[in-house]
């Protein structure tokens, strides 16, 4: 077990611990989810902030949020002006929170607040990443746990962060590591990876995991496809963002040989066979598929790192506030 490090040095003002919700189309959960969480935090007596980020709900939830964050003012409330995507509300709850230890959950009821306090303990124990790992998760098997547990797998093996539940939502992070990670995209559950990037100690504890009493999931099969498609981009970011020769000169290298290859069947073809060199359509649309492949990936790749020297050169955010309650003027 890592020793604990000596603690930053300490804006009087800033609570311990900030606990971030990202919220969407939640109406029939928001006021369930925040008596729950101010029942979890009470006995961890410690300074505390609470977080919604509504990601442009289109149902009741932002009137809600409001009345909740007029009645408390421990409530910060931040509006987005249209739905960004969970990556873009975790990036404003890192940005506005200003806990030593931060927190996120799903505002849907699944995660149990009474799990935050073991995950604080672990960071305080000296950890940088806390995961939980939905041991018994209540969710159905063929259309969610069987696409997590193959996408988790191979996030494994590409990355080397071996955690059993990247795409639990559960997770505490110390403040000052978030603060060093941009995230664009749908890349929010590849954080820890980001995080073990610049060194950061990881672990993981098994939580809670509870049924959806109401409203619908937002996630699907369809969610598989995106991780493998961010799957790329992350390996490729972490192996080769400062040697793209090593991919881009390996894909030349390769294709080079390719061609020589089925330039050379084409001729035995042609001494064999007495087949017309300039007449194999199968010869011609094997090629022209490859070659379209690896330049579609290809530019795609270019496209990540291109996104976010945009962003980060211009100071720009994946996200755009519509209004905040009880949050000081930055």
């Amino acid at each position: 077990m890592p020793a604990p490090r000596s603690s930053r040095k300490k804006n009087p003002r800033a609570p311990h611990l900030s606990v971030v919700l990202p919220v969407y189309n939640e109406e029939k959960n928001i006021l369930l989810q925040y008596e729950e969480i101010v029942k979890a935090l009470r006995p961890l007596k410690t300074t505390c902030e609470v977080i919604f980020i509504d990601d442009g709900s289109s149902d009741a939830s932002p009137k809600i949020l409001r009345g909740i964050a007029k009645k408390d003012k421990n409530i910060k409330l931040i509006l987005f002006r249209r739905n960004f995507g969970q990556t873009a509300a975790m990036a404003a709850g890192i940005d506005y929170a200003s806990g030593e230890i931060i927190v996120f959950m799903d505002s849907d009821l699944q995660n149990d607040p009474g799990d935050i306090g073991m995950l604080v303990a672990k960071i305080e124990e000296g950890y940088d990443v806390v995961s939980g790992w939905r041991k018994k998760r209540m969710d159905r098997f063929l259309s969610r746990r069987l696409p997590s547990l193959v996408a988790n797998w191979l996030i494994a093996k590409s990355t080397g962060v071996k955690l059993h539940d990247l795409g639990c939502s559960l997770k505490a992070y110390r403040g000052d590591l978030l603060k060093q990670v941009n995230l664009y995209g749908e890349m929010h559950r590849f954080i820890p990876v980001h995080a073990s990037w610049i060194g950061a100690r990881i672990t993981e504890v098994p939580v809670a995991h509870h049924a959806r009493k109401y409203g619908r999931s937002k996630y699907g099969i369809r969610r598989t496809f995106k991780v493998l498609l961010d799957l790329v981009t992350v390996t490729f970011l972490g192996k080769y963002s400062t040697k793209p020769i090593y991919v881009f000169g390996g894909t030349g290298v390769f294709l080079f040989i390719l061609s020589l290859i089925s330039g050379a069947t084409v001729i035995l073809m042609k001494i064999f066979l007495y087949q017309s060199m300039t007449r194999n359509p199968l010869l011609l649309l094997t090629v022209l598929l490859i070659v379209l492949s690896v330049l579609f990936i290809q530019i795609g790749i270019l496209a990540e790192i291109l996104i976010r020297i945009y962003h980060e050169s211009q100071g720009k955010q994946p996200y755009s506030i519509l209004e905040t309650m009880n949050i000081r003027k930055r």
